[in-house]
Formats: C-alpha cells, sequence, structure tokens
C-alpha cells in the first residue's frame, strides 16, 4: 500500500543559516504580496468599471490567479521587482505563489459554494510579524545524509538535525519510500524540517482484528473506552497557566509595537514576547505527543474503531468549556485515526452527528429525551441500568458498529472525507428545503457567486 506522509526534525541552525532561511521566507512574502496585490489591482479595477456601465468585452483584462499564470508574469517582472532574486532558490518565489493560487482558489470555491465548511475570505497581505516564515522546496538536491544528523537543501546546504532521522533514512535506503519535497518553517522560536514521502508500507493487521472499541472523548477523561478503561485528560493549558499569565504580564509592561504611531517594539518586549511563544509551542508539543500516543495504541490494537461526528466548531461557542475542548483536540483524535486505521489494517467508523449515544441506554435501547451535562452517571428507567455517562456512549458507540442493518447512523471513514455527515437529519426551521440542504452550504438567494469571467481555473 502506497501513502503519502510527512517526517519531521527540528533543526539546529547557525546564525548564518538562519539568516539565509529568513531571506528565502522573505521572498516567498515579497512573491506573494505582489502577486495578490496585481490580482486584488484587476478585480477592482473591472468591478469599477461595471459600476460604471462599461460593456463587459471592454473591461480591463483578467488576470489569472493559476499558479502557471502566476509564475509566468512573475518571471517577466521579478528584474523590476525583485532585482536581488538570484541570491536565493528559485523556489522560495515559488512557495509564494503557489500559497498565493490556494488560497484564490479555495476563495474562488467558497463564493461558488463548491467548498463545504465556513466561508473563506479573500487572501491578505502577510507581513513578516503576523505569518510564521515558511519556503517549500520541491526541486534540486534534498536527501538526508549518511550520518543521519544532516539535511541538505537546494542553495542552504548541509544543516543540522537536533535528533537523528534514522526512520526516514531506513526507508529511503530500502527503497519504500521517497521524498518528494522539504518545507522549512519556524515555530515557537525553533526551526524545523517536514519531509513529504511517498511510502509503500507493508499490509498490517490490527492485535485484535475482530474486537471493536467505542471511544467517547470527553474534558474530565480525555477518551472513555467501551472496554472500560478512562484514558485521563493531561489538560497541558490549564497546566502552564500559571507561567503563560507570568510571562504574558511581563510581556505586558514591556514596549510594545504601536500602529498608530508607528513604533517598533523594544528588544525586551521581544524576548519576553519569544518567551510567551516557546511556552505556548511547549504545550503544543505535549498535546501532539499525547494524542499520537493514543490514536496509535488504538489503531495498532482494535480492528473495528467507533467515534463520533462532533460538531467541534459549535462546541467551542460554550464560553465556560471552550478553552477545555480546544486543548482536548477531539478533531484530531478522528483525524489521526482516519489515517492510523488505513495505515494498520483495520476500520474506522464515524456515527452520525445526532446520533444519541449518551442519552441512549446501552442495555435495552432506551432512549432519554433529556439528559443534562451535570448528570455524569446515567440511569435507566426502563432497565434500571446505573453506569458511568461517558462509559455508556462508549458502549453504544461499539454497539453501533456491530449492527449493520442501521446505516443510516454509521458511515465508514478512512484517511478521506468521510461520507454522510448527517447533518441534514435534523428538522430544519425552514422547512423541508432547510432539511435536504447538505451542510456546509447556503440557500439559493444567499450563496456568492464569482462571475465566470472574473476568475481562471487554477
Amino acid at each position: 500500500m502506497q501513502t503519502v506522509q510527512a517526517y519531521r526534525f527540528a533543526l539546529d541552525l547557525t546564525p548564518a543559516q538562519e539568516r539565509a532561511l529568513l531571506a528565502h521566507a522573505g521572498a516567498a512574502r515579497v512573491a506573494f504580496n505582489w502577486s495578490l496585490a496585481r490580482v486584488k489591482a484587476v478585480l477592482d479595477q473591472r468591478s469599477a468599471e461595471r459600476s460604471y456601465g462599461v460593456a463587459e468585452e471592454l473591461l480591463t483584462p483578467l488576470a489569472g490567479w493559476s499558479l502557471p499564470a502566476l509564475r509566468r508574469v512573475w518571471n517577466v517582472e521579478k528584474g523590476v521587482v525583485a532585482p536581488w532574486w538570484r541570491e536565493v532558490s528559485k523556489e522560495a518565489f515559488n512557495t509564494g505563489l503557489d500559497a498565493l493560487a490556494r488560497g484564490l482558489q479555495q476563495w474562488g470555491d467558497s463564493r461558488r459554494g463548491q467548498r463545504a465548511g465556513r466561508p473563506i475570505g479573500f487572501p491578505r497581505f502577510k507581513t513578516r510579524h503576523r505569518s510564521a516564515p515558511s519556503v517549500r522546496f520541491t526541486t534540486g538536491a534534498i536527501r538526508v545524509e549518511p550520518d543521519r544528523k544532516h539535511v541538505v537543501l537546494p542553495r542552504l546546504g548541509r544543516l543540522k538535525l537536533h535528533e537523528s532521522a534514522r526512520k526516514l533514512a531506513r526507508r529511503v535506503e530500502a527503497g519504500t519510500a521517497r521524498i518528494m519535497s522539504a518545507t522549512v518553517r519556524r515555530a515557537g522560536g525553533r526551526w524545523h524540517v517536514a519531509f513529504t514521502v511517498t511510502v509503500e508500507r507493508t499490509d498490517r493487521r490490527p492485535a485484535q482484528p475482530t474486537a471493536t472499541v467505542g471511544v467517547d472523548v470527553g474534558i474530565r477523561h480525555l477518551a472513555v473506552l467501551s472496554t472500560g478503561d478512562l484514558i485521563a485528560n493531561p489538560r497541558h493549558l490549564d497546566a502552564a497557566q500559571a507561567r503563560l499569565r507570568a510571562l504574558g504580564r511581563a510581556m505586558a509592561r514591556r514596549q510594545g509595537p504601536d500602529r498608530r504611531t508607528g513604533r517598533a517594539p523594544s528588544r525586551r518586549w521581544r524576548r519576553a514576547s519569544a518567551r510567551l511563544g516557546r511556552a505556548h509551542a511547549r504545550v503544543a508539543d505535549l498535546r501532539r505527543d499525547g494524542l499520537h500516543k493514543l490514536t496509535t495504541r488504538l489503531a495498532c490494537t482494535y480492528g473495528t474503531v467507533v467515534v463520533e461526528d462532533l460538531h467541534v466548531a459549535g462546541m467551542l461557542r460554550n464560553r465556560s468549556l471552550a478553552r477545555h475542548i480546544a486543548d482536548a483536540g477531539f478533531a484530531e483524535i478522528r483525524r489521526q485515526l482516519g489515517y492510523k486505521t488505513v495505515w494498520h489494517g483495520g476500520r474506522l467508523v464515524v456515527a452520525d452527528r445526532w446520533y444519541p449515544s449518551s442519552k441512549t441506554c446501552s442495555r435495552c435501547g432506551a432512549v432519554k429525551a433529556k439528559l443534562p451535562l451535570r448528570e455524569r452517571t446515567y440511569t435507566c428507567t426502563s432497565c434500571d441500568l446505573v453506569l458511568h455517562r461517558d462509559l455508556n456512549a462508549a458502549h453504544n458507540l461499539a454497539n453501533l458498529a456491530a449492527n449493520p442493518a442501521d446505516t443510516a447512523q454509521v458511515s465508514t471513514a478512512g484517511s478521506g472525507p468521510v461520507a454522510g455527515r448527517g447533518a441534514n437529519q435534523k428538522t430544519h426551521p425552514g422547512g423541508q428545503e432547510a432539511k435536504n440542504r447538505q451542510p456546509g452550504t447556503a440557500p439559493a438567494d444567499q450563496t456568492g457567486t464569482v462571475p465566470s469571467q472574473d476568475r481562471t481555473a487554477a
């Protein structure tokens, strides 16, 4: 089975290498901003001409925003826009142009109703203070050195890794992996390199291929399994709140930037901001490590894993629980299980968003009309079952996968998109038309459209 996966390693750079990487990231930003300004100017000009009553055939010619179109125009104008273009790799400019092409394509698809989810706004200009420096290499010398402690990238040369790259090197040497691209990015005060690799994976089987486990995620416990295991929620953000508050107060006492007066931040403010960023990055790293260990354990052990299709964006509107929900990472658990179950020969089943897993009795199937969140123990009035609320939900999820006849409540999910989210099964105030409308789309008279003459397919 051939898959595409990423290998991410931390870098230990010299000051000269860091300056070179910042120059490449700056070049990508220049190409992005210049091309965006050009596309925006043409769209604004055409909009103004239409308001004056100019005929369509007399409007300003369109500016294509596909990657080949942006690259052709940039190659013509780069000598004027960036006379220093020979000092950096061509991949730096391609990074910015590719990001712009993707952003404009997603904006156009969202306006035409061809993209599910929240509306995508028009791309904004990038600044070195608001965007993380990043550059992507797709051509040239990209390899891991034989000592497995260094990597080679175009124009940057030999870069030292903070950790060994033996896992990637072994696959490349065995011929079961091929490096497609390498992305260097700074986050939390540290540079990382991520290799996009096509890997030929051997067929695997879980330790218990016939076993089914229901996973109910929550705040008090990160995950409650139908086997009775309770996975504790480490609450990394809560544990770091005292230090984060102290660092935030220390930064507030420094002289920060002021957009109104153009005042630049002081060096002490920059150092305090860097310390706060590293503290947040540590919390994110701890959370990521814990979630990877949990999902790998589930995918390697059970043949079928059942989770819920939670509306996390709606749950985050609860001001009392938003921080705890975001810290738990519900969506990340499902995303990782989606591809790890495929890798290990298992199956991921996603219960419908409106399936009442917590309100249903796992013994007799009776469904309660209401079950407040404060009630942590499920008590069935029909069969006198008394069980922990989350454990009862986990049992219901496991039973759902064992009943293949109930196809309306489950959908199989792998590494691709989930079929049948079920959000259109609940009665909506708008009547039958609103009920049948697919989630993430707007009614016909409210959906924004991009005229076909004002866009170029990427």
